[in-house]
């Protein structure tokens, strides 16, 4: 005959009462402190420097990256190091017009801004584009798709707004130029 459910739940119920409460199983309160016997502690005599072997050298092929040998000097504080002479490096010229490649694109129109922490264009999401308005000039990537009216061209987060704009604060448009690279 099979027991009932009830019975089967209060016993493992019952089990679990046991295993869970500590009080039960034992106790977990700390023991209390105790001093330590003088016998657990050995005299120790102080070595002499005959006592004191000799290793041998290691072998070249243990040492570290940073090993200093016995001819190594060391820099005290305070003592100028020796001047060396530097490497004399030649840099090809360029002038400041190579540096940066012709925009791809360039696009005059409105700006609006937004709260999401987001440049949003109809452009792919990744397109770098540098955005300048009468306040200055941030570099950017496209993250997001929009501006929802055809009439702009850029939705940038409100500090970018701002910072491009060099308006006050309740300004909602400003006239733009984007660099499309």
């Amino acid at each position: 005959m099979r027991p009932s459910n009830v019975v089967v739940s209060a016993a493992l119920t019952a089990a679990l009462a046991l295993v869970a409460l500590p009080g039960l199983a034992g106790s977990r309160t700390p023991s209390p402190a105790r001093d330590i016997e003088a016998a657990a502690f050995h005299d120790v005599t102080p070595a002499t420097r005959e006592a004191v072997s000799e290793t041998a050298a290691l072998d070249p092929a243990f040492r570290s990256a940073g090993y200093l040998g016995v001819t190594a000097t060391l820099i005290d504080p305070g003592l100028a190091p020796e001047q060396l002479e530097k490497p004399e490096v030649r840099q090809p010229v360029t002038s400041a017009a190579s540096v940066l490649r012709p925009a791809k694109q360039v696009l005059t129109g409105e700006a609006t801004f937004y709260d999401h922490g987001t440049t949003a264009m109809r452009l792919p999401r990744g397109t770098r584009v540098v955005v300048c308005g009468d306040g200055g000039c941030l570099e950017r990537v496209v993250n997001d798709y929009g501006p929802q009216k055809p009439s702009r061209i850029i939705d940038l987060y409100r500090p970018d707004f701002f910072t491009v704009c060099g308006c006050e604060w309740f300004a909602g448009v400003t006239r733009v130029t984007v660099y499309v690279y």
